[in-house]
């Protein structure tokens, strides 16, 4: 009798124990599965209505008559201004408030220190006159759009309605002039049509905020405009994860629009979605219970045949816990230590291979990092050298254009067509020079430089990262001619002694005459080209791309060094190793050959065909 009910009653309680551990474990993951399924689903309906939404100002280029009165400067008489006022007035009445989009409830527009303006309800809490200087003209975002927030504006209507204000420029497409900007005012009340068909709880959560947690849209109403103290501990943006909250624990799941910066959550807690399991499981427990106890003797003698083999087992596993995965356990019986040994032999050998298998893996993945970080420059110069073009094209200068034209295709040879991240000192040199020529057409006399070399060994037999010389000059460009009439460029590149290295080693030094960089943007500027390169920033860009790569490709002895004065000037000195094609080899970049192969070829073959 003991052993039947030994061998009926405990294997019943540990299938039901089991089976209740798995059926709660996978009711929170279908639900941690689908709920941020239908959260990116619902990010994707609000951005395809503010996208909508977004698009409503082009509706002014509709009237010929709006666009000749935003295109006015100045008025005789006061009468003149009142009739424009009402005629446009009006314009945005029938086209915005009485048009087929119930969400709008107000619109106005700033236009050369004008303001047009038609709403639902009535307003207050904001000066717009005095708008003029932070949302006017002067407000460079051309065609983009911008989202604000009731507490970025402090706009406030009656009842204190939920919306958010839709920002665009106004542009004559005719003369490329800014005409003003339009902020359109939309209710909230769309979100809620958005997610209607989601399921209701009375204790489940769902609200939207934006990145530093202010609260856009909320189940609880009361809610809406308060903050989210919580969003910097969220392990994840995008999926679910558990949370401890104030009535125990909670699934969380969040998904953040990219394009809207928007975070969207849903927060329900675990009993609700586990409450017919937890009744299995308290009628279970005490079903159980009394047997577990009066059969837990005989299952301490029965396990008396099965401690030696465990013990040994316990021994290895400490081995392979302190990394020794050169063990084997052998266990001759077929029974359930014998499975086990088995396993734990597989699990080892598996765990061997994982580990071969993960160093492929971040080799493969540290390449394609610095391929992305090489990439990242093209768009960037791109952009630059084409606008100089198209200014002398306008201006023109044929001769000049074609001249940049040949310059430019000589750059896209070497950007483009050459996807090493090696080239030699004399193509990087040359890239950088084809660079600063096609600026030299567009500043003119505002600009100077000067290349000059003191290698002891050929430009054609030593190599370097590729791009490392351009986004430095960008950089020194840029800044140097917002603050002076005239900007002169120095480069020189040469061999030192390296203090960290203890060799010699290969350097480029890039100075200008510029306005320098204070000490105190200078430190920080330092920390934060060490950052993660492929993090976005809008200042710094070049300098952290640069050290980035030559650090994961020469290690943290080489990089960027600043060194500058205010007020003086600034030199940026790149450090790497001197590298020949022998050393690029031995590295394991064997497959740059090709690649520089087939630049030169492509060179030569451009230079025949002019």
């Amino acid at each position: 009798m003991i052993t039947y009910v030994l061998l009926t009653v405990i294997p019943m309680w540990l299938l039901g124990y089991v089976s209740y551990r798995q059926y709660t474990k996978s009711i929170e993951e279908q639900i941690g599965e689908y709920m941020p399924r239908f959260l990116v689903q619902a990010n994707a309906n609000i951005k395809k209505h503010m996208d909508e939404l977004s698009s409503l100002p082009e509706l002014l280029f509709n009237s010929d008559d709006m666009i000749a009165i935003l295109r006015r400067d100045s008025y005789r008489s006061r009468a003149d201004l009142n009739r424009d006022q009402f005629e446009m007035n009006s314009y945005l009445a029938r086209t915005y408030l009485n048009g087929n989009n119930p969400d709008v409830i107000g619109v106005f527009l700033l236009s050369k220190n004008r303001l047009f303006q038609s709403t639902k309800l009535s307003y207050s809490g904001l000066d717009w006159h005095q708008a003029f200087t932070s949302y006017g003209q002067d407000l460079k975002l051309r065609t983009n759009v911008k989202v604000i927030l009731p507490r970025e504006i402090g706009l406030r209507f009656i009842d204190n309605v939920p919306y958010v204000l839709i920002m665009k420029q106004i542009e004559d497409v005719d003369n490329r002039k800014n005409l003003g900007t339009m902020f359109i005012a939309v209710r909230l009340s769309f979100i809620s049509t958005v997610l209607r068909d989601f399921e209701k709880s009375d204790k489940a959560d769902l609200w939207l905020m934006n990145r530093s947690g202010e609260i856009i849209y909320h189940t609880d109403p009361k809610k809406i405009g308060t903050f989210d103290d919580k969003i910097g501990e969220y392990p994840i943006l995008n999926g679910s994860f558990r949370e401890r909250g104030e009535d125990g624990p909670r699934l969380v799941s969040v998904n953040e629009s990219e394009d809207l910066g928007w975070v969207l959550v849903h927060s329900v807690p675990l009993e609700e979605l586990t409450e017919r399991a937890d009744f299995v499981r308290r009628v279970t427990v005490m079903v159980f219970v009394g047997v577990v106890v009066a059969s837990i003797l005989i299952f301490a003698l029965f396990s008396l045949r099965v401690t030696r083999p465990l013990k040994r087992l316990s021994r290895l596993m400490k081995h392979v816990e302190m990394g020794q995965f050169n063990v084997d356990l052998q266990v001759q019986s077929k029974d359930e230590i014998g499975a086990l040994a088995n396993s734990f032999n597989s699990m080892v050998a598996t765990i061997r291979e994982l580990i071969q298998r993960n160093y492929h893996i971040e080799i493969r993945q540290k390449e394609a990092e610095l391929y992305a970080l090489q990439s990242q420059i093209n768009p960037h110069f791109m952009y630059n050298t084409l606008e100089t073009i198209s200014m002398a094209v306008e201006e023109g200068e044929k001769e000049a254009v074609v001249e940049m034209v040949t310059l430019l295709g000589r750059m896209l040879r070497f950007s483009v067509g050459n996807k090493s991240k090696f080239v030699t000192i004399a193509q990087e040199v040359q890239h950088v020079r084809d660079y600063l020529t096609i600026q030299k057409f567009r500043f003119e006399d505002r600009l100077a430089f000067d290349i000059a070399y003191a290698l002891e060994a050929d430009g054609e037999s030593l190599y370097t990262p590729k791009f490392v010389l351009q986004p430095i000059v960008e950089n020194a460009i840029k800044y140097g001619l917002e603050a002076r009439k005239g900007l002169e460029l120095h480069i020189a590149v040469g061999e030192e002694f390296g203090a960290r290295s203890g060799k010699r080693d290969l350097v480029f030094r890039v100075r200008d005459n510029g306005p320098g960089i204070p000490a105190e943007r200078l430190e920080e500027l330092e920390r934060t080209i060490r950052e993660d390169a492929l993090a976005g920033r809008d200042s710094g860009f070049g300098l952290s791309n640069v050290n980035a790569r030559i650090v994961m490709l020469h290690g943290p002895d080489y990089g960027v060094q600043l060194h500058s004065i205010h007020g003086i000037g600034t030199e940026v000195a790149i450090r790497i190793p001197v590298t020949t094609a022998s050393e690029i080899e031995r590295s394991g970049h064997g497959e740059e050959r090709n690649a520089r192969e087939e630049t030169r070829n492509g060179n030569d073959s451009h230079l025949d065909s002019g």
